[in-house]
Parts: structure tokens; C-alpha cells; sequence
């Protein structure tokens, strides 16, 4: 595997080594992000490339520490000593994100195929392969990309720092240093309900501060940070002062003293070396209090190596808690790490990315390396590139400058391009039938039209819609993301698991994406149930009934080889249903045949999740159309949602019973998405990971029903 390097001496390599073994209860991780913190790793590769003399005039300690050898065993004893320390390569990294590929026996949290948020200075590396103690891993929940949950680790170094100002709401809190841990901070406590004062040298940091809540900013190259808080404060001062600002002497903390408060607080976090003026700080009788990394349990042997968690009871904020406290906020987006992150890069480039880093003038703030892939060069920030088929991909702008549309079918036709016509420009449209194709070429002012699929592929920069029959999808799909392009792709995405392996593969291997067309998710009535989801604790209980009514034999979907059969072709629907409204991982599934068939046509199927969530689909052919088509109902904490068709949705919550109409099944909200996505305007609204899970699950169920057993799902 490939580990980055550094040495004493300057040199900064990426060595191919051998991947590290399990550590007894660990993990072994595959990493698909690393975070570089500018402001801790800067100073390590500058420290790195001082003189012999500058070293010691930086590193008094180390200089103490060699001083004793020398007086114990010797000056060659201590020569070698430094030689040595001099010549062997460290490690660098400790905030990142993966999958769990190996799980030690002695450890009951963790699976193979977990998505896992890592730290540690002691096993977090920068490497393709890192192994981890059980307590510094964090499961990734359902819904936070990889590139945010390598983040957790710095997260958590904010948030213990802000626990250790016993913040309230409505205090009044001056952030000093708005690097990456301290534009943290501020966000934090925002969050907590404080009011934040940030400063900072660098005005770029101090504009990202804004966007991450500060209510003032002040760089005291321009301004007065005292004259600031007197104004802000009426004169009071702040009721404390976050020092995330790394280096040592008096100028900072008087600047600190002078601003808090009489009885404030004084909170120091990362690596600042204050000299406090005894007398001010004395009559005003404030305390000073330094902030240890992640929290309880860090630096603990017995804690991170041994496994041995505190007891809540005794503890309420462990160093993995507060991992999982950071998770949870960028579940909710409540902790929003776009703005904060400058830089994405491949992992491959990660040398020219700290070069960057150490030139005058470098404003870089959160660097994410991803892992998996080879491009040439670095992606500015707001871009993602192919590798993990579990990641998001994005794109740029102008990456884009056209579509092509593979199907020209009624549904694409009534459904799908009405909504993207006259927002983005259409290449080529390709139909089984030229006259079909040369309607709707007319009609939506396409380019071309015609019958030769290969014209919608080989142009990186056009995007491809599939809206095929379902035995065509994975085929084109597999030949879009070759040609590194996104693409749109009806459900289903594809009929065979061996087909959900090579795309798999290709998304590996590709700049492109892939988008499956799962509407319901983006129907108004689910985005306004899922608003109230998230307001409820506990597990859910969701059932959902379709009566697809009895289906021709004359109709395409009879015939399996071109359409799957209907479970496969329809059901997957409500599958991405369960998994996108519940929010948890599903670990098992059985499934029951209606009727005489092989349950390739109607079943009702019983799912549950990792949180103690249920959910229940029966999808019957049976029935009277004068009954809705699909209802679904949810029971969560203190509400229960019921919806039909669509259409309408009821809210029973404290005795009152709340009802909302709609008329979209989600296909224009979902194709604003998407082309939205193509500009450039937002993140890919629904990451390939969470259509492969769908999948994965829908293939499952046919398999429950087929096999007539319970089906665990554990790589899902």
C-alpha cells in the first residue's frame, strides 16, 4: 500500500509499504478520505526543513532530551541518537474515513463493509490502509459522505475546546485563530446558541468564519481586538476567549486577558505556549483552561489500546462520543464543512498538495485527499473525482455542455425531459426507432436523432440520460461512466449482481457519476415526512402498500429477460423508499410470494434496519382501483405520517391530525436536481452508494423469496 512519508531531514516521500495488521479489537480500514490540517501539518513539514540549529532553537526539549543521553551514555551515543531520528520517517495524518475490510475477533461494534470515521495521530495516517483501536473508529451514519466524516476528528478537537467553555446561550465567546480548528469552533458554538467574535490575520479565513456563524469578525492587523469587544460588549468584555491560534508568547493571551471578562474563561486549544501577565489575570480572577485533543480517554493507553470505554454515568463525553456527537451534526447539516474545505485532491498528488501548502501566501484552510483513483493533478475545491464507488461524485460548471438521451419513450417524453428543456442543451436523442427518435428531436430541439447508441457516448463533457428498456441499462450505463461522463439511469439500475459488480468497477474508475431514478424520494410529501423524521427519536416502524394492479401479458414488463419483473423493475422503489426515510443501515430481510409465482411479481417483503427500525412492503397485483395505488403510514416517536398517492399527507402529533396536498410524484423535483448537479449549483443530490444499497436490497429480497429464508445483509 502507499503510506505517506516524512523524514527530519525535509524529505516528504509516498512509499509503497505493507499494510499494517489488526490491532487486538480493531479494524482494519480501507481509507477513502484523510484530512491534511494545514496549520498542524505546515508546521511539521517547516519544522522538518529547519537547520540543525533552527531545530534546536524550536524544539528546546528535544534539545534536553539529547543533552541527557549524552551525559548518560555517551556523546556518540546521542550523535547516533539524533542520526537515527534524523534518517527514520514518520507518519503524518489523523482524521480520516473508510471501510472496514478486516474485524478483530475480540471486537462486538464493527463489520466488514462498515463505513468507519477515524483518529489518531497514532493510526490515522495518510495510507490506503490504516488499523485502528475499536474507541478511535466512529461508524459513518447514513447520509454523511466520506469526505465529511474524515473531518471528525478535528470536529471533535472543536468541540471538546467548546465544552470546555461551558457555553450558554446568548454568551458572548471571542474565537482567536480561525484556522481549521478554529473556524470549527465557531461553528460549534454557534450551534450551542453563543455569540462569536472571530479574528483572524487572514481575511479569506475570516469571510468563511462568517459563513460558518461568527456574528463578528475582526483582523487586528486592520482593527483593535480590545477596541472591538468593548464596542461589542458595551464595555462588559467577552464571557470567554477559544485560543486556537498555534505559537507561544505573551501578545496573544494579554490580547485574551484584556477581552474576557471579570471571572471569565480562558480556553486553550492545540499547540499554544501562553505566557499569562500574572497581575492582569490575577485581579481579574479568570480561569485558564487548556483543552485536551478529542476529549476523556485521549492519551490513554488503557482508554484507546485497551478498549476499556468510561462509564457514561461517570463520563458523558468521551473522546468517541464526541466523534459521534460530530457525526450526528453532519447528519443533520447542522455542521455544514463545505466552505471550511479549500482543497480536494487525489491521494497520488498528495506530495505537490503539501508543496502548495508550504508557498507564501497558501490560503488553503480543510485539504481532503481521496483515495482510490489516479488523476494527473489536484481538484480545486467543490470538485470530487471517480474512485470509491461508494463516494460522491461532483463536477464543475462547465464540465458539462450538453445531453444525450438514450430512450425516447413515452415516459421520458412526458416525465423526464419536459423538466430539463430549456435549462440545458440536448446533443444526440437515441431510440430503437428513428421515427420516435426524430419526434422527439423536433420536439425538444435535440441536436440529432437517431438509432446508434455510440452517439451519445465518448464525450466526457455530455451527460447521458437512460430511459430504456431495463436489460439496456447497465450496458450504458457501464459505457457512460467509461467515457468518464454522468449519467442518469431509470430505475432499475441493472438486473444481475455481477452487473452491480462492473459498475462497481467502472465507478472506481471514472470522473463521471451516476444518478438512479429513484423519484419518490424527492416527492414533496417525502421531503416534508422526512423534515418531521428527523425530529424523532427511537426507531421506526413504516408500512407501505402498492396495488399495482393485474399486469397484461402482453406488456413488456412480462417479458423478464427485458425487464426484470416487477419487483425488480418497480419494487426497488419503495426498497430506496425504506432506506432513504429511515435513515439507518438494513441488516436483514424476508420476503413471502403472494400467489403461486417466484416471486418475481408480487411479494410482501419485512426489512429491518441497525437502529431497531421495521419496515414493511406488500406490492399485490390484487385489488380495486378505486383504492389508492400506493399508501404508505410511519410510526415514529410522538407523530404518526400517513400519505396517499402522493397526493395527500396526514400528521397525527399531540392529538391534532395536520393534512398537506400535493401533486408531484417527484419526477420534476428530481430532474431539477440533477440538472442542477450538471451546473455546477450543488453536490450530486443522490450519491451512487445510496442507489447501490437500494439495489442490493431489492436483489436480497428476491433472494429471501426465493431461498425461503431470512437474508442477512451485512455488505450492505
Amino acid at each position: 500500500m502507499k503510506q505517506v512519508a516524512q523524514y527530519q531531514d525535509g524529505r516528504l516521500e509516498l512509499q509503497e509499504v505493507a499494510a499494517p495488521q489488526l490491532v487486538p479489537g480493531g479494524v482494519l480500514v480501507r481509507t477513502t478520505c484523510s484530512i491534511i490540517s494545514p496549520g498542524t501539518e505546515k508546521m511539521k513539514l517547516e519544522q522538518a526543513r529547519m537547520s540543525l540549529l533552527q531545530k534546536a532553537r524550536a524544539r528546546p526539549d528535544q534539545v534536553r532530551k539529547v543533552l541527557d543521553t549524552a551525559r548518560t551514555l555517551g556523546w556518540k551515543s546521542a550523535y547516533e541518537k539524533v542520526k537515527n531520528r534524523l534518517e527514520s520517517p514518520t507518519p503524518l495524518g489523523y482524521s480520516a474515513a473508510g471501510v472496514v475490510e478486516a474485524v478483530d475477533p475480540l471486537n462486538r461494534r464493527f463489520r466488514v463493509g462498515d463505513r468507519v470515521a477515524c483518529g489518531g495521530a497514532e493510526c490515522a495516517f495518510h495510507a490506503e490502509y490504516i488499523s485502528v483501536p475499536d474507541l478511535l473508529a466512529s461508524p459513518i451514519p447514513d447520509g454523511v459522505e466520506d469526505w465529511e466524516a474524515a473531518y471528525t476528528t478535528l470536529a471533535a478537537i472543536a468541540m471538546q475546546g467548546v465544552r470546555q467553555t461551558n457555553s450558554r446561550i446568548g454568551d458572548r465567546i471571542l474565537v482567536i485563530g480561525q484556522g481549521l480548528v478554529g473556524l470549527l469552533v465557531t461553528r460549534l458554538l454557534q450551534l450551542s446558541g453563543a455569540r462569536v467574535l472571530a479574528s483572524d490575520y487572514d481575511d479569506s479565513r475570516l469571510r468563511i468564519a462568517e459563513t460558518m456563524g461568527a456574528e463578528r469578525i475582526v483582523n487586528p492587523g486592520v482593527n483593535s481586538i480590545a477596541d472591538c469587544v468593548s464596542e461589542w460588549t458595551m464595555g462588559d468584555g467577552v464571557d470567554a476567549v477559544v485560543i486556537c491560534a498555534s505559537g507561544k508568547g505573551k501578545g496573544v493571551a494579554d490580547t485574551a486577558i484584556a477581552s474576557v471578562r471579570d471571572r471569565g474563561l480562558l480556553v486553550i486549544v492545540g499547540n499554544h505556549d501562553a505566557e499569562l501577565s500574572w497581575k492582569t489575570a490575577y485581579m481579574k480572577d479568570i480561569q485558564v483552561r487548556y483543552s485536551k485533543s478529542y476529549g476523556p480517554g485521549r492519551y490513554d493507553p488503557s482508554y484507546e489500546w485497551g478498549g476499556i470505554d468510561y462509564p457514561i454515568g461517570h463520563v458523558r463525553w468521551t473522546e468517541n462520543r464526541n466523534f459521534e456527537a460530530c457525526l450526528q451534526l453532519m447528519k443533520t447539516g447542522q455542521l455544514d464543512l463545505t466552505a471550511l474545505t479549500t482543497r480536494r485532491a487525489p491521494f497520488d498528488t498528495v506530495l505537490q498538495v503539501y508543496e502548495k501548502l508550504v508557498q507564501p501566501g497558501n490560503t488553503d484552510v480543510g485539504v481532503v485527499l481521496e483515495y482510490g483513483y489516479s488523476v494527473p493533478d489536484s481538484v480545486p475545491a467543490g470538485q470530487q473525482v471517480g474512485g470509491d464507488p461508494k463516494k460522491l461524485q461532483a463536477m464543475t460548471l462547465n464540465e458539462v455542455d450538453r445531453i444525450h438521451v438514450l430512450g425516447a419513450g413515452n415516459f421520458a417524453r412526458t416525465m423526464l425531459l419536459p423538466h430539463l428543456k430549456g435549462h440545458l442543451q440536448f446533443g444526440a436523442v437515441v431510440n430503437g426507432t428513428g421515427l420516435s427518435a426524430s419526434h422527439v428531436k423536433d420536439k425538444f430541439g435535440f441536436e440529432t436523432a437517431g438509432t446508434d447508441p455510440g452517439a451519445a457516448f465518448g464525450n466526457s463533457r455530455g451527460a447521458v440520460l437512460i430511459a430504456t428498456r431495463h436489460h439496456l441499462h447497465a450496458p450504458f450505463v457501464l459505457l457512460g461512466l467509461k467515457s468518464d461522463q454522468h449519467v442518469f439511469v431509470e430505475k432499475p439500475l441493472c438486473l444481475e449482481r455481477d452487473e452491480l459488480e462492473r459498475i462497481d468497477e467502472a465507478m472506481a474508475n471514472s470522473r463521471g457519476s451516476v444518478m438512479v431514478g429513484f423519484n419518490r424520494r424527492f416527492a414533496p410529501a417525502v421531503v416534508e415526512a422526512r423534515k418531521l423524521l428527523s425530529l424523532q427519536a427511537g426507531p421506526k416502524a413504516v408500512t407501505y402498500q402498492v396495488f399495482a394492479g393485474e399486469l397484461p401479458k402482453e406488456h413488456w414488463y412480462a417479458n423478464i429477460e427485458e425487464s426484470g419483473g416487477r419487483i425488480l423493475g418497480e419494487a426497488c422503489h419503495f426498497f430506496d423508499f425504506f432506506t432513504y426515510m429511515i435513515g439507518s443501515r438494513p441488516i436483514t430481510i424476508s420476503a413471502l410470494p403472494i400467489g403461486n409465482g417466484n416471486g418475481s411479481d408480487c411479494l410482501c417483503a419485512q426489512v429491518g434496519f441497525a437502529d431497531g427500525s421495521t419496515a414493511q412492503l406488500l406490492y399485490t397485483a390484487s385489488g380495486d382501483h378505486a383504492f389508492p395505488k400506493e399508501t404508505w403510514r410511519i410510526f415514529c416517536g410522538n407523530a404518526v405520517v400517513e400519505c396517499d398517492n402522493f397526493q395527500r399527507l396526514t400528521i397525527y402529533q399531540r392529538r391534532k391530525k395536520l393534512e398537506h396536498t400535493y401533486s408531484s410524484k417527484g419526477h420534476a423535483e428530481e430532474m431539477k436536481a440533477w440538472r442542477e448537479f450538471l451546473k455546477g449549483k450543488c453536490d450530486h443530490p443522490l450519491p451512487y452508494s445510496e442507489s447501490r444499497k437500494s439495489m442490493m436490497l431489492t436483489f436480497a429480497a428476491l433472494q429471501a423469496v426465493r431461498e425461503n429464508r431470512t437474508i442477512g445483509l451485512d455488505l450492505l
